[in-house]
């Protein structure tokens, strides 16, 4: 449920919404807007009377938000959510911020060539795994510790802002340590417990949807996220399980627009897992900064023939320079920008 104050309500209006949500048994979750402020109420089992909270002094309307999501919905705020992960690297708004980087931390020549390169044709933000959850338990797990040791050593060189992938309550603490934000991968999309734990700990969360995940399903687990008070997450794109076998996933466009539609979070698209092909990064690259992707992934390697894990899927250097050429161009038409210096 979301009370709706009208322009000219008083803190004294609000603060009397708030006690009586408290003296119901329900908490209040105050939202200063730039008209108006909004006071959610977290908890609603169903049984609260909205009719009578629309008796009080400056209250508008009582909207009963419907869907099993709250605090991720429109319903809730209006506005899209800016998420700021580093100095000028803000998901939501006119801009589209590009994270690149190799899939796991190799060595320190392979990230620090990595991040020199993705910085030099555009990227603001490095990727790269230096825990690897891996479908075999016999291929390469990263690097652990040593590996964001080595991020943050990419960062110091580069000024780069560094996401990188948490996979259990335990790392999550130390990753934060490191990471500009907290990466929850498609594996662990539904690990509520690792979901509670990056909520509590506050660092901006790139969460990506699971490879068998509806869109309802993705905005459950963020809910988990904002429930524990972390109002700063970013959504992701990276396709699902399918029956076709000429591609590694389905990439789903859809959920670009869908997403939007129904939440105030920004979303970002992740081409490189969503095809699985690096001939086909670029064009769906393409397609997702049309559809108003709020943000693109994109794996980038020295070397990719060597590299350790996804090497298929992840550009060159010179390929992804062309890459971030032609996503400028598509941003540009549709009125956006493409994040950092030309």
């Amino acid at each position: 449920m979301l009370v709706v104050m009208k322009a000219d309500a008083t803190e004294a209006d609000v603060a009397r919404v708030c006690d009586w949500i408290r003296e119901k048994g329900y908490t209040p979750q105050p939202m200063p807007g730039a008209q108006r402020t909004a006071v959610g109420l977290v908890g609603n089992d169903g049984r609260v009377d909205g009719s009578t909270l629309e008796d009080l002094p400056g209250v508008a309307e009582v909207i009963h938000v419907s869907n099993p999501y709250k605090q991720v919905s429109r319903e809730w705020r209006p506005e899209n959510t800016l998420v700021t992960i580093a100095p000028g690297v803000v998901f939501g708004g006119n801009d589209v911020p590009i994270i690149a980087g190799p899939c796991s931390v190799e060595s320190e020549a392979q990230i620090l060539a990595s991040a020199r390169a993705v910085k030099a044709a555009g990227a603001v933000a490095l990727r790269g795994g230096a825990y690897k959850p891996r479908s075999s338990p016999y291929s390469f797990q990263g690097l652990g510790k040593k590996g964001l040791e080595l991020l943050a050593l990419a960062k110091r060189e580069t000024g780069l802002a560094i996401v990188t992938e948490a996979m259990d309550d335990e790392g999550a603490h130390l990753v934060a340590e490191y990471a500009d934000c907290l990466q929850i991968g498609a594996r662990n999309m539904q690990n509520y417990s690792l979901l509670k734990t990056a909520g509590k700990i506050g660092k901006p969360v790139l969460l990506k949807r699971g490879m068998a995940a509806t869109i309802q399903d993705l905005l459950l687990s963020a809910e988990y996220l904002l429930a524990e008070g972390n109002t700063q997450v970013i959504l992701c794109e990276r396709g699902l399980r399918s029956f076709d076998t000429t591609s590694r996933n389905l990439f789903d466009l859809t959920a670009i627009p869908v997403v939007q539609s129904l939440s105030h979070l920004p979303i970002v698209a992740d081409p490189s897992h969503g095809t699985g092909r690096r001939d086909k990064v670029l064009p769906m690259a393409r397609a997702a900064v049309a559809a108003g992707a709020d943000g693109i992934l994109i794996e980038v390697h020295p070397q990719p023939e060597k590299a350790m894990s996804d090497g298929a899927q992840s550009q060159t250097p010179d390929q992804f320079t062309e890459t971030v050429q032609q996503l400028r161009r598509v941003a540009q038409a549709i009125g956006r920008r493409i994040t950092g210096p030309l």
